[in-house]
């Protein structure tokens, strides 16, 4: 499965997730209206910077009691071993009231993170915000308090949530303000296309921030930006 160097890994994490989308859709036009959460998350750690990881995708339930016992250890080794790391593990709840029971809190948050699995995006719910693993991540659809019955069904495959499509070993970058796909044929120029999107916001701004600030400023600064490319 492809890997991307510490280098660009580095670089995408010094970026939030609105300038990833922002540069995606210069670099590739065809991911302007697809590959992101489309619904709000609720983010438990909105300190935390940016996560760059692969995903492990799976889908849960937690309102009625499973048939069977789950297949806990096969769900863990998959996490640590299923892919490249670190890891983001993308989760959707099939439940018709999802997040009726919570898969994470203060113990999951640390054995996930333990597995080199930086964060959690999920349709479902979180608890334990207080006592999870301060640098896991966790963008929710709520906060609930219990676990209810809640299993893994199954790992790997396909997930939809917040109308965001996932699939096993993609690239995801995630903050405070949703989360992203990231085709990896295209990481690199989106760090390239990021730095010039930048450039050209800091000289508005900038311009926005002085006393003087007018329309004309804002032409001035417009013919600046567009020297940018």
């Amino acid at each position: 499965m492809p890997e991307i160097s510490n280098e660009l890994a580095n670089a995408l994490k010094k970026l939030d997730t609105p300038t990833v989308c922002n540069a995606l859709e210069v670099v590739n036009p065809s991911r302007r209206t697809r590959g992101f959460n489309v619904k709000p998350f609720v983010c438990a750690h909105p300190e935390l910077p940016s996560i760059v990881g692969f995903a492990r995708t799976a889908r849960i339930r937690a309102q009625h009691k499973p048939e069977q016992r789950s297949d806990t250890i096969g769900y863990y080794t998959y996490i640590a071993e299923g892919g490249p790391l670190p890891s983001i593990a993308v989760i959707q709840d099939l439940d018709d009231s999802p997040g009726y029971g919570a898969l994470w809190g203060e113990v999951n948050t640390n054995v996930h993170y333990g597995l080199g699995c930086l964060g959690v995006i999920t349709n479902g719910s979180v608890r334990d915000i207080p006592d999870s693993q301060p640098d896991f991540q966790m963008l929710a659809g709520m906060i609930n308090p219990s676990h209810a019955f809640v299993h893994v069904l199954d790992w790997g495959g396909p997930v939809t949530l917040h109308g965001m499509e996932v699939s096993d070993g993609n690239l995801m970058h995630a903050d405070l303000h949703g989360a992203v796909v990231i085709p990896l044929e295209d990481a690199a120029n989106v760090v390239e296309e990021a730095q010039r999107i930048m450039a050209r916001e800091r000289i508005l701004i900038e311009a926005a921030q002085r006393p003087d600030f007018s329309v004309e400023k804002i032409k001035e600064a417009q013919q600046r930006m567009a020297d940018i490319h």
